[in-house]
């Protein structure tokens, strides 16, 4: 590599200088007691740049994906990391320069990569139907082998798929082993089209449904309870001719409320329903369930403006990240009554992002979340790490959403947490009872260590560190597969 990457906050520290490796540590130094009982894969992918960006400066959601695989057998660890071998990909490394240009912008890219996919597999990463699927929001997965991470490439359910894109974010239905996904922009670029499909255990196509949005829109995360599936459609709209002069893929409406569709699983586009709230941000998904008598229940973290500095509003602005609110927040919509009111009422009071909860109650009535949150008053070492970096987030914490208590654990001045993922301590285990694990970024040694906790006694800090020989870059989603036997 010729050309250096760019001197700028999304290419440079601790958390976004791009790490560019792959490899293998087998059985890693484990501090502390980890149960032996812990039995699986945890997955995670990651954005990392493999060249710097042609047009000299970049987002962090346009980098490369990379997939990171911890796997737990008798109280060891062993660590395998593969970037994921995109056409994008492919093509840049036959060059060895970046060929692509504005994020979800094709229209940008160099001539030589016209009509290859544009995906970069970064987003998330999830097992289903022996396959390890790699997803990134506008385009179809990419299928991996879920023990050696190779790429068997672009995956479209055996040519099942109808729509040009799939989400990052699908469900797994706990009682069936159904894949619930959708696609936005689904019939191509700033397209309003949005398809819902529902995909057995063995990757057989049982549903799809397709409706309208009012217009075309960011829905990132989606909902599915027992009976509904929710589409928050976030006010960072997408416009084709603005795409087309090289423009950014999403722009900030400041005058647009937040959008959730509200559609009855066996339903047909013309029973969606569309409520409203103030403009924000709404975040990830931490889990929703109905009452089986039409209300219906969403919690997620929502932030009172735009916190994407890199999709600002149409003359460049974006608020400072001091002057908004931000907390985890219930939404509740009552399909038996008119009108597009939904109700809201705040579960925290401090912000948080990337949610988890336990995932054999998905779409089922719950009690235990687990996020990532930011606390200011907490030490920082500013003198020597500089600003806070985007996504810093200084603790981990344990809400119960029945009774709104919290319990938070925070490790020091350098760390910085990635998203959290539930482990049960057995297939019967309560609701909640078992592990969180995350990776922490401690920024001022340029290291990264996973942290194992007791999910129910989080505040009392790891029961076992996973010590990694070296710095990963910041990550995106990821997921745990128990181990099959």
């Amino acid at each position: 590599m010729t050309v250096p990457f760019p001197a700028e906050p999304e290419f440079s520290g601790a958390l976004y200088e791009p790490a560019r490796f792959e490899g293998d540590v087998f059985d890693l130094i484990v501090e502390g007691n980890l149960p032996a009982t812990i039995d699986g894969v945890f997955y995670q992918v990651a954005p990392d740049p493999q060249f710097p960006p042609m047009l000299g400066q970049d987002i962090f959601f346009n980098g490369d994906g990379c997939i990171h695989s911890f796997t737990f057998q008798n109280g060891h660890v062993d660590f395998r990391r593969r970037y994921v071998m995109t056409e994008r990909l492919l093509a840049q490394r036959a060059e060895r320069r970046s060929l692509h240009g504005v994020y979800r912008n094709t229209f940008t890219n160099d001539p030589s990569v016209a009509g290859i996919s544009n995906s970069t597999a970064n987003t998330n990463v999830v097992r289903h139907g022996g396959l390890l699927l790699a997803l990134k929001e506008d385009s179809p997965p990419y299928a991996l082998d879920p023990v050696t991470l190779e790429t068997r490439g672009l995956w479209d359910f055996n040519g099942q798929l109808t729509s040009a894109t799939f989400t990052a974010h699908p469900k797994i239905d706990p009682e069936t082993g159904d894949l619930l996904c959708f696609g936005y922009e689904a019939k191509g670029e700033a397209t309003p089209d949005i398809v819902y499909y529902e995909i057995d255990r063995t990757g057989r196509k049982k549903r799809e449904t397709w409706l309208r949005g009012p217009y075309a829109a960011m829905i990132h995360d989606f909902a599915v309870t027992e009976n509904y599936v929710i589409f928050p459609l976030m006010p960072l709209t997408a416009d084709l001719d603005r795409i087309k002069q090289g423009g950014r893929h999403f722009q900030w409406q400041p005058g647009l409320e937040q959008l959730f569709g509200v559609l009855p699983r066996n339903g047909e586009a013309k029973d969606v329903r569309w409520f409203t709230a103030p403009n924000g941000f709404q975040g990830h998904t931490l889990n929703a369930f109905d009452d089986g008598k039409g209300r219906v229940y969403v919690d997620m973290p929502v932030t009172s403006g735009n916190i994407f500095y890199f999709f600002p509003q149409s003359d460049g602005r974006v608020p400072p990240p001091e002057t908004l609110k931000s907390q985890l927040t219930r939404w509740t919509f009552d399909m038996g009554r008119p009108g597009n009111n939904l109700e809201s009422t705040p579960l925290t009071q401090f912000p948080c992002e990337f949610p988890k909860s336990d995932d054999r109650y998905m779409g089922r009535p719950y009690r235990h979340g687990f996020v990532i949150a930011f606390d200011p008053a907490k030490p920082y070492d500013g003198e020597r790490l500089g600003p806070p970096p985007f996504q810093f987030f200084n603790m981990l914490a344990h809400v119960d959403v029945a009774t709104q208590k919290t319990k938070t654990w925070f490790s020091d001045d350098q760390t910085c947490f990635q998203e959290p993922i539930f482990v049960p301590k057995s297939e019967n285990a309560a609701e909640g009872e078992g592990y969180v694990m995350a990776l922490a970024n401690r920024l001022r040694d340029r290291v990264t260590d996973l942290v194992v906790l007791d999910a129910q006694h989080l505040d009392e800090g790891p029961i076992a560190t996973v010590k990694l020989p070296f710095r990963l870059r910041m990550s995106l989603h990821g997921s745990w597969a128990p181990a099959e036997h």
